[in-house]
């Protein structure tokens, strides 16, 4: 029988195993938005397309490959479906609207184009069907205290959430290709003078922030069994308000609020219901925005005209 703290440090692992997933979408919804100013409401859907190229993949080669050493490869193969689906879209869908310098509500309706065609070229391909994903993994404790316990799956889980995190970090702060995607989020038209070729800078973005979505839904898949055409629609909505919440366009802001939701998504849950998680998601959301309108580590920025 759990005590009152050995409840609340389970649902704290829960929800920081949750909040990593929200917080490696919501990193995507940050860079894009950082470089090129879009709110690409397709993410949530290619998190969908990253979680069905695991399955189909592990499903193939399990047999062969069961384990971690299986899971590893479909996820390798789900990053770069997913990156590559990303890459298309803002070569196809995205980039002529930037060069035509569209504006942004155009972008926005296109953003919501792509996501339909995906989401139900998805649902027509899977027949609209519930998969299950059998990971055949075996979680044993590896830190038990009374009741409280942390199982091997879950602790690999948040050591690659946490390792991704960091990697993008110092990627993002180290690498030239980093100071590039930070120099673009400043003035793209100098960075053309420069030299900077700014569309395969913008297209790289999009990949990294696929593949990071692809990893959340491997792992999503391995915690949760379901697979689903429009598991991707609330996820994607739920990782926004993340990205949102700490700071649209703030990297580490995009870590902190998915991180909290998570958190508060698991504790809140267990205290008081189950069908109250959304409302407590949206209802951070709101109160966050009232107090701090640029999200807790966003920053004003002052618009030229």
């Amino acid at each position: 029988m759990f005590t009152t703290w050995e409840l609340i440090l389970q649902q704290t692992i829960n929800g920081l195993i949750l909040g990593s997933f929200y917080a490696l979408v919501a990193l995507g919804y940050s860079m894009v938005y950082g470089i090129i100013k879009l709110l690409n409401f397709a993410h949530g859907d290619i998190f969908m397309v990253g979680a069905f190229v695991c399955f189909a993949v592990f499903g193939g080669i399990s047999a062969t490959l069961p384990g971690w050493s299986g899971l590893l490869i479909s996820m390798l193969a789900a990053m770069i479906a997913a990156g590559i689906v990303g890459y298309l879209t803002q070569r196809f869908a995205y980039r002529p609207l930037i060069r035509a310098d569209a504006p942004r509500l155009s972008l926005l309706i296109t953003a919501i184009g792509v996501s339909l065609i995906i989401y139900n070229a998805v649902m027509v391909i899977s027949g609209s069907r519930v998969f299950f994903f059998q990971s055949g993994l075996e979680a044993e404790p590896v830190i038990r205290f009374g009741e409280f316990r942390i199982t091997d799956i879950q602790a690999i889980l948040l050591i690659i959430s946490a390792s991704l995190m960091v990697g993008l970090t110092l990627m993002i702060r180290k690498t030239m290709v980093g100071k590039a995607m930070r120099a673009i989020a400043l003035d793209k038209d100098t960075c053309r003078l420069m030299g900077i070729n700014v569309n395969r800078i913008i297209g790289f973005t999009f990949f990294i922030g696929s593949a990071l979505a692809a990893i959340a839904s491997s792992m999503y898949n391995i915690m949760y069994v379901n697979v689903s055409f429009d598991m991707g629609y609330m996820f994607g909505i739920k990782a926004f308000t993340a990205a949102v919440i700490g700071g649209i366009g703030s990297l580490p802001g995009a870590m902190l609020g998915g991180l909290l939701l998570g958190l508060l998504e698991a504790i809140g849950t267990q205290f008081v219901g189950s069908q109250w998680k959304d409302v407590f998601a949206f209802g951070l959301l709101i109160v966050i925005l009232i107090l701090r309108p640029n999200g807790l580590m966003g920053r004003t920025e002052i618009e030229r005209m």
